[in-house]
């Protein structure tokens, strides 16, 4: 359903519930500064059910930039869009498991989101100002026979548990350590 397989996801759901463990994952992204704004990072391997993952052969490249009128090359989205990128990414694919878990039909969904952003805080020019996102919408289309308060509860749920919805909405704490480069 939704294209999921319900049944490997009641799996392992109760294997997850037998034994919590399996549920610890640490992933990971290499990033490498081109020149300017430009920046390559590389996603490849993580850990996850007790073991390092070996299925991706090849590691996934995402060039990052900026905009011209943000002094970049327009080489790739910026880290804000990436960001919202994996938002509305992982919004979606809590939506389509949900569903399927909950045997709701998904005939199409988009999400279109925007973050709106103060300039004044990333270059420090006000400290009243934070240099994130002031507010992040999402308008999240769903065409479904299923009954508009049960997609409601839907994304009530997902929204729960959304790991990138949580890290962006709640503080994850965040350490940056130097290490000098030889």
């Amino acid at each position: 359903m939704n294209g999921v397989d319900v049944a490997q996801l009641m799996a392992t759901i109760d294997a997850v519930k037998g034994d919590p463990e399996l549920a610890k994952f640490v992933f990971r992204a290499h990033t490498e500064w081109q020149t300017g704004a430009h920046v390559r990072t590389q996603i490849q391997g993580f850990s996850g059910v007790k073991q390092e993952d070996s299925s991706r052969t090849q590691p996934f490249v995402l060039e990052g930039d900026e905009p011209p009128v943000l002094l970049g090359s327009n080489r790739g989205p910026n880290a804000v869009e990436l960001l919202l990128a994996g938002l509305t990414a992982c919004l979606s694919v809590g939506i389509s498991y949900n569903a399927a878990a909950r045997g709701i039909t998904i005939e199409t969904m988009t999400l279109d989101v925007t973050g709106d952003i103060d300039l004044q805080g990333f270059l420090g020019i006000s400290e009243s100002v934070r240099p994130g996102c002031q507010e992040i919408h999402i308008a999240c289309r769903i065409k479904s026979p299923a009954s508009d308060q049960e997609i409601a509860d839907l994304l009530d749920h997902v929204q729960q548990t959304s790991p990138v919805t949580d890290m962006v909405r709640y503080p994850t704490p965040v350490q940056v350590r130097f290490i000098r480069d030889s």
